[in-house]
């Protein structure tokens, strides 16, 4: 028998935990255990993102000795075939539970998510939210510049997107109700930014803070590469601005040149034939090629995301679901 939890109504609830996992050998146990030991929760589903290390065999080894009994908390493990990221991580968690449970709570597996947290979601949800997102309220643990990047990249985005805007400190760790479930699991662009596909959707929303622990083991697979590249995933994926942007810095230039060439015809007219100067008609030159260049970037960028949500791959794909025996 599945351990349910009390919704709305005061009836029977399935409260269901996804968890992404990648090459969390050392805390997976110790992240099980106390994610079932909240009361609250029905099911544990991890998805392993094509982890190198024993995390598969540590969560097989755990299912081995721990049978499932009335009232005990079901452990599923899906095992995708390679590393998807781990967005294609949490979408096939959410594929998994989409239209068999009541809630969805996605959590990090490393346990700087506290589970315990969990309870409090579940409360918020009772009383009418349809999306409960854990909000840090101290980021001691993390560098000065990790902290100043992360407070610039929310300022940006949320100058550059008017459709939403991101709550700083909210990470991946929320509760999502059926609805919101199924919504974001009909949106199936290649970069995917759950950070902003979750507000997007409208439902609503409520925050809980808490604060976030130090990593009990192992090391984080986000690179300063992976973020900045996660970072502008957000911001193509929510806005055109930046194409805007270079097509109003296109006019301005032309217009300052416009004035300037205005200029050396006044001049020449009146001092006679005007020798150009070497050194100026280089920076020229380089200035607005840099300027070409990195247009074409932004919009190598655009045509690139185009071009992979055209072929339309799957996000993922699996090897084997394990459930408990």
């Amino acid at each position: 028998m599945i351990k349910t939890s009390l919704d709305h109504s005061g009836i029977t609830a399935q409260v269901w935990v996804v968890a992404a996992c990648f090459n969390e050998a050392v805390v997976i146990t110790q992240f099980i255990e106390r994610v079932i030991a909240v009361p609250e929760v029905s099911r544990l589903v991890l998805v392993d993102d094509g982890s190198s290390d024993s995390t598969v065999s540590e969560i097989l080894s755990w299912q081995e000795h721990n049978s499932v009994g009335e009232d005990r908390v079901e452990v599923v493990l899906i095992e995708l075939t390679r590393n998807f990221g781990k967005e294609a991580a949490m979408l096939a968690g959410m594929d998994y539970a989409k239209g068999k449970c009541d809630v969805v709570v996605l959590i990090d597996s490393d346990l700087q998510h506290p589970p315990e947290l969990i309870s409090g979601m579940v409360s918020s949800w009772r009383d009418g939210a349809e999306i409960v997102s854990a909000v840090r309220d101290s980021r001691d643990q993390e560098s000065l510049l990790k902290v100043a990047t992360a407070s610039w990249f929310y300022k940006v985005f949320n100058n550059v997107v008017d459709s939403i805007q991101l709550q700083e400190g909210a990470g991946d760790y929320r509760l999502l109700s059926a609805p919101v479930v199924e919504a974001l699991t009909t949106m199936r662009e290649s970069g995917r930014f759950s950070k902003g596909l979750v507000p997007w959707t409208g439902y609503k929303s409520v925050d809980i803070s808490y604060r976030r622990v130090t990593r009990l083991g192992g090391i984080s697979s986000w690179s300063p590469y992976k973020l900045w590249s996660y970072a502008l995933d957000g911001i193509f994926s929510f806005s055109v601005l930046p194409l805007r942007i270079w097509s109003f810095l296109g006019l301005t230039v032309s217009i300052i040149s416009l004035f300037y060439a205005i200029l050396i015809i006044f001049r020449t007219l009146i001092n006679g034939i005007d020798v150009p100067g070497y050194a100026s008609l280089i920076v020229a030159i380089l200035f607005l090629g840099g300027v070409q260049l990195i247009g074409i970037g932004v919009l190598g960028d655009y045509i690139g995301r185009i071009y992979v949500d055209a072929k339309a791959r799957p996000h993922y794909f699996v090897r084997s679901i394990h459930q408990d025996r």
